[in-house]
């Protein structure tokens, strides 16, 4: 039997982005292979000044409004919600994190609790960009650096929030996302492997994002695109 899914969604000044990333995370919640399974999507919309609040509840989410102002914080209360609201027990629920500015494939929920079953206590995936993009290719390119000749898949060295799944009893047992400005999902699934959880770091079932360079969050992905994949899509050294 599958556990309830609560989806966990960050968003600060996002009605621009945030009603794709929504319909997208609806369609996954509609994957035939998650008959029966209760999905929940939580907006935890922080510091808003635009109508993020609005357009989640529109969608039909649940909303959380906080002024943190840090994306850990949020996406913890957006965690502690969903626990306090719909977990029966740690083993009720597997909590799913994806971004504003992203949209998860039809099969990402799916996904995420067929590794479930097989055990896995958390997924960690990654995250691709439009094609359309001309940072699309560096970006692809610096992925494929860490990949080992042949395979098809493997254990990859990244961590995304946007494409992060974990049971609730394995995030309680490690105290959650911390309260960072950035660096929350990598700081979480570091403790995650210090305590000994089966953690899986795949590339299957990637998940679409941004390919803006202000993000909302500094230090996050769009500073990483700017510092890391704009050089190498423009031979600056």
């Amino acid at each position: 039997m599958s556990p309830d899914v609560a989806v966990v969604v960050p968003a600060h000044d996002e009605q621009a982005l945030l009603p794709a990333a929504l319909a997208a995370v609806a369609r996954a919640a509609r994957h035939p292979a998650l008959t029966g399974t209760r999905v929940r999507t939580v907006v935890v919309a922080d510091a808003c000044r635009d109508r993020t609040a609005a357009l989640a509840r529109d969608a039909g989410a649940l909303v959380v409004s906080t002024d943190c102002r840090s994306p850990g914080q949020a996406r913890h209360t957006g965690v502690r919600y969903a626990l306090n609201r719909y977990a029966d027990a740690p083993g009720s629920l597997w909590i799913a994190t994806t971004d504003a500015d992203s949209t998860v494939p039809p099969n990402w929920l799916a996904h995420q609790l067929a590794r479930a079953r097989e055990g896995w206590q958390a997924v960690v995936g990654t995250v691709v960009l439009p094609p359309a993009s001309p940072l699309a290719a560096p970006h692809r390119a610096l992925y494929e650096a860490t990949r080992p000749p042949g395979a098809a898949t493997w254990h990859h060295p990244h961590v995304h929030g946007a494409n992060l799944g974990i049971s609730a009893a394995a995030y309680l047992d490690v105290g959650g996302f911390p309260p960072l400005a950035t660096g929350e999902d990598r700081a979480l699934v570091e403790a995650l492997e210090r305590r000994g959880h089966r953690v899986l770091r795949t590339s299957l079932c990637p998940v679409l994002t941004s390919p803006r360079l202000h993000a909302r969050a500094r230090g996050g992905f769009g500073d990483y695109l700017r510092s890391s994949v704009w050089t190498d899509a423009h031979g600056l050294p």
